[in-house]
C-alpha cells in the first residue's frame, strides 16, 4: 500500500522547524542535506548553500515528516489553510503529548479533549503557521 508523508516548505527556517519537531516527535533525522552539498552544477544560489535542500523525520507508524527551504528562485511561499497534518496517536497520553509539544506557542483552534464522536481529538497551528489535528480514536482499542 502506498504512504502519505507530508513535505513542508519554509522560507529558510526549515533547521529550526526540523529541530522543533525533533524535540517533540523524538528520534533522528534520516536526511539532513543542504544546498551546498549538491554538486556545483545544480547549485543556482550561491547565498543558499547553509540552507536544508531536504530533511526526512520519521514521526512513527511508518510515516515521514519530510521539508525544505525553498529557493527564492521558486518564488514566494503563500501560506495557506487548505490543510491539516493529522496525527493518530496510540494512546491518550501520546496525544497529549504531541499536542502540548506541537502546540506550545502556537494557537489551540479546539482544545484537545473527548469528543462526542468517541474520539480524544484537538486542533491547532503551531508556531510555524503549520496546521494540526491531533487524534486518539477509543473505538479502535
Amino acid at each position: 500500500m502506498a504512504t502519505v508523508n507530508p513535505y513542508l516548505n519554509f522560507d529558510g527556517n526549515t533547521e529550526e522547524v526540523f529541530n522543533f519537531y525533533k524535540s517533540v516527535f523524538g528520534g533522528e533525522f534520516d536526511v539532513l542535506a543542504r544546498f551546498g552539498e549538491m554538486p556545483e552544477e545544480y547549485q543556482a544560489d550561491k547565498s543558499q548553500q547553509d540552507k536544508i535542500m531536504h530533511v526526512s523525520l520519521p514521526i512513527g507508524g511508518g510515516s515521514t515528516l519530510m521539508g525544505s527551504d525553498r529557493p527564492a528562485s521558486y518564488g514566494t511561499i503563500t501560506k495557506g489553510d487548505g490543510f491539516y497534518i493529522s496525527i493518530q496517536a496510540d494512546s491518550e497520553e501520546e496525544a497529549t503529548r504531541l499536542f502540548n509539544g506541537l502546540s506550545a506557542n502556537g494557537k489551540v483552534i479546539m482544545p484537545l479533549e473527548k469528543t462526542f464522536w468517541g474520539a480524544f481529538f484537538g486542533m491547532f497551528n503551531d508556531q510555524f503557521g503549520v496546521q494540526w489535528m491531533i487524534n486518539y480514536d477509543y473505538n479502535k482499542k
